[in-house]
């Protein structure tokens, strides 16, 4: 199954986080914060004016990002947990 976002949403795949500290002690998974950062799979087209014009998207699918702890909403696409949220919800991109 295919899916593409409509409008100006995002399909984001989290990144993992570390398993251990600088310390070298490791941390169990239930410690764990998820993490805020991820990588594009795909975009929509993007959002409309009033006017009916087409705003193009200031990401495309391979983007590594950040964004907020609470953004987007967790779906499973082919057994992979990935997240749906709009570009606004998205921080900066990392380079």
């Amino acid at each position: 199954m295919a899916f593409k976002p409509l409008h100006d949403r995002v399909l984001v795949k989290r990144v993992q986080g570390e398993e251990k500290t600088k310390g070298g002690l490791i941390i169990p998974d239930n410690a764990k914060e998820k993490p805020a950062e991820g990588e594009i799979v795909a975009v929509g087209e993007g959002a409309r004016k009033d006017s009916g014009e087409l705003i193009s998207m200031s990401v495309k699918a391979g983007d590594r990002v950040l964004f907020g702890k609470w953004s987007g909403t967790e779906v499973t696409v082919n057994g992979e947990e990935l997240l749906i949220m709009k570009e606004s919800d998205i921080l900066g991109i990392i380079d």
